[in-house]
């Protein structure tokens, strides 16, 4: 015999294929049962008569019971001696075997047909043979008497009936309550958002009507020899409009659409996402029959996908920088992206486990971790969306099959999956697998044209007196803002102008309602004289490196206005969408934020804040990338790379050194590097003091300046707020220097300067 594991074929076999224990005993316990309730009723007819002889009586008089019996027992001990022994199988194959072929003739439907009718044919005169024994007539006529029965048997079956009902309805009622709930049913009447709705995602849309295509008209693709895709993942930041596009896919088409909320499958039992998801898909397969197609939407899909959990790792665990001095702020958006990402690689992707750091594990199959409905949840989830389908509704599936009729095909339901979600790391690989999750898109940050017609989209529902240049404007300083925050800030503008008495919008209202957003309110609280003109330095400072160095970047704001995180800040945008990034601009963005350093030391004669750990911070880990990853240093091969391969750190000492010897090797280029942008700062700053004293000032003035005024200030012309041409007065200028003296005195002996803040000439519009 081959050892080849593979299932044998029938006509392979040597042995007849073993019956299981049902099909070999089901007619033996048949004419074993007719046989005790005829006994029974012989024994209920007559009170004196005993069971032997009740026994007896039955035997004599319906022995076509006992034929039947050991006509069925001699087919089973044939069928049990063909499944032992080859030869006699062989033997009767050989002899025999034109029976199966005649019967094989037939279909496998024919066959089950026929086999049908003669079981319900048996059952029925067995059934009858019962009644006749019962009531002392002929089975004919006891069939008569078939309804009869019934009806006297009702009472004792409506007690049994009731006592399983009784017993099972808490568990069922409760677990069908719990069932409930999570999941919204929108009808087309209900939707009105249309793709038109959708502003600044065109290249997302164009890929998502396709799909609509396909759900109204799959034949298209079908015929083909193709299949409908039928799901779709919306993944990117939040705000970004992914629900915005789930529902206009629903009213695009004039189909029903389904909302399921994130928390819809946690529950504290159990087994109860699992009948969610099954009640949750039979509802989506009767609107789909009813309506021609379905949309549904999953919000917050990571809750579904995730099977494992971070440990060693809670909440808010990954390092934050200084709340003195926000030194992240000061960098360009793409330098500030990548040190949070670097960041969030170190705390949670670590694998390293020198002394001092911890060794970060991936649990998988830790029951409901991670995404919190269980995995039960996520395996019914999995199967409804595998396409699986089973023959619809009990009377297709089992009356059909018992009158031996073919179960109808199930119909191709229009089922149009939509999941969007913040983070699709987090989603089970099982679930993107294409056929279930066939097509992935990225909703992300919209373009610059994308936010103008944003923009334009919900300032045409408001009065407003903004100008085209002025919302193309708006768009330009808002670089990273989404359909969500975008009419965030058009509400609060609106805001902004009814507490002024005004029923339309003007520019100072979104100019005020972007501060707001972007710093919060201020904290209620007041500087004292030294310290507001050592933070006025401070940003001051940030602020003219920046608008030396960084051409790349316009100043969107400046502030020292002591906000939860923060004492000041001087914020940058992109004036245009930018995707390459060069080693000139990261190294403007060093020396802005080495700029507070230089500064500090410079006006306050070698003495400096903590305030500039955030900025360090930053800083190094800029420097260090470029040394290390991006070839914008000492070095051309890959710091990263090299400690995979423990082949030593690139042009340090030579050999396999530990990794603390690889660390001071870069540490060492990435300390030079930022020695020498230090000291370009510092002569950036000595050549630009009077500039810095003049935007110090302004900021000790208004408190809060936009990049025009910052501009406004440095290039001696009139701003939003500020006049900047009285900074360049000699007069003025050694007005400033003589007040910065006199807080240099007070900051060095501890109290109040001697000389207030000056009040220059012409400074206010």
């Amino acid at each position: 015999m081959s050892t080849d594991s593979t299932r044998l074929r029938d006509n392979e076999r040597k042995t007849r294929i073993h019956l299981s224990f049902y099909d070999r005993t089901k007619f033996i316990t048949l004419f074993t049962i007719v046989f005790l309730v005829l006994v029974w009723s012989a024994m209920a007819g007559e009170g004196t008569l005993g069971f032997l002889s009740a026994v007896q009586q039955v035997a004599s008089a319906r022995w076509w019971i006992f034929l039947l019996l050991g006509l069925e027992a001699i087919r089973q001990a044939h069928f049990l001696i063909a499944e032992l022994a080859a030869p006699y199988h062989g033997v009767w194959q050989r002899y025999f075997a034109f029976v199966d072929r005649l019967i094989h003739r037939f279909s496998d439907w024919t066959r089950f047909r026929v086999s049908r009718v003669i079981k319900w044919i048996l059952f029925i005169i067995l059934f009858s043979i019962v009644l006749g024994a019962i009531y002392k007539e002929t089975p004919v006529r006891a069939l008569f008497y078939a309804p009869k029965a019934l009806w006297s048997a009702l009472p004792v079956i409506g007690q049994l009936a009731f006592a399983v009902v009784f017993v099972i309805i808490q568990f069922v009622a409760i677990f069908w309550f719990l069932s409930r709930g999570g999941i919204d049913t929108y009808f087309p009447d209900d939707i009105k958002t249309r793709f038109s709705d959708v502003w600044g995602q065109d290249h997302v849309l164009a890929r998502i009507r396709e799909n609509l295509v396909f759900l109204e008209n799959p034949e298209s693709i079908e015929k083909l020899g193709g299949y409908v895709p039928g799901g779709i993942l919306l993944w990117g930041p939040p705000g970004t409009g992914k629900t915005l596009m789930a529902e206009s896919m629903a009213g695009e088409t004039g189909k029903p659409f389904v909302f399921v909320d994130p928390g819809a499958f946690n529950n504290m039992f159990f087994g109860v996402g699992v009948l969610k998801v099954k009640g949750l898909f039979r509802k989506l397969r009767k609107l789909a029959l009813r309506y021609g197609g379905v949309v549904v939407f999953f919000d917050e899909a990571d809750a579904l996908g995730n099977r494992g959990i971070m440990t060693n790792r809670g909440p808010g665990a990954y390092s934050k920088f200084s709340p003195e001095c926000r030194g992240i702020s000061y960098l360009s958006p793409n330098s500030a992206f990548t040190i949070t990402r670097s960041t969030l690689v170190t705390n949670f992707a670590s694998d390293v486990t020198e002394e001092g750091q911890s060794e970060n594990r991936f649990v998988m199959g830790s029951g409901g971790a991670g995404g919190g409905a269980g995995m039960g949840t996520l395996q019914a989830l999995l199967t409804e969306l595998s396409g699986l389908k089973k023959p619809r509704g009990f009377f297709n599936r089992v009356v059909r099959r018992t009158l031996g009729m073919r179960p109808k095909n199930p119909p191709k339901y229009r089922i149009l999956v939509v999941m969007a979600t913040n983070m699709p790391e987090s989603l089970d690989e099982a679930l993107l697998r294409p056929g279930r999750i066939d097509r992935m898109y990225r909703v992300g940050y919209p373009s610059k044209a994308g936010r103008v017609r944003t923009y334009q989209g919900y300032l045409e529902k408001i009065s407003h007196s903004l100008s085209a240049e002025e919302i193309e404007k708006l768009a330009i300083i808002t670089p990273y803002a989404t359909g969500a925050t975008i009419k965030d800030l058009v509400n609060e503008s609106l805001i902004m102008a009814l507490r002024n008495g005004r029923t339309s919008v003007i520019w100072s209202d979104v100019l005020k309602a972007k501060q707001l957003k972007q710093l919060g309110p201020s904290e209620d609280v007041e500087y004292i004289e030294r310290e507001r003109h050592a933070t006025a330095v401070h940003e001051a400072c940030h602020a003219v490196t920046a608008y030396l160095v960084r051409q790349h970047m316009d100043i969107d704001i400046a502030t020292i206005e002591k906000g939860a995180e923060y004492l000041g800040m001087v914020a940058s945008i992109p004036p245009d969408d930018q995707f390459t990034h060069w080693k000139s601009e990261y190294e403007g963005d060093i020396l802005v934020s080495l700029a507070s350093l230089a500064g500090e030391r410079m006006f306050f004669d070698g003495d400096n804040s903590s305030g500039v750990s955030g900025d360090l911070e930053s800083a190094t880990t800029v420097a260090g990338l470029m040394e290390g990853h991006w070839g914008m240093g000492s070095t051309v091969s890959s710091y990263a790379s090299s400690r995979r391969m423990e082949l030593g750190a690139p042009g340090g000492p030579k050999g396999n050194e530990n990794k603390q010897e690889m660390r001071r090797a870069l540490a060492d280029r990435i300390e030079d590097n930022l020695s020498s942008l230090l000291a370009r700062a510092e002569s950036l700053l000595r050549e630009n003091r009077n500039h810095v004293l003049a935007v110090a000032h302004a900021l000790e003035t208004f408190k809060t300046l936009s990049g025009n005024d910052v501009h406004a200030v440095v290039e001696g012309r009139k701003g939003d707020v500020v006049d900047g041409s009285v900074y360049h007065r000699p007069e003025n200028l050694a007005l400033l220097e003589a007040y910065h003296d006199s807080a240099l005195v007070a900051h060095r002996e501890h109290r109040k300067p001697d000389m207030a803040l000056p009040v220059l000439d012409k400074v206010s519009l």
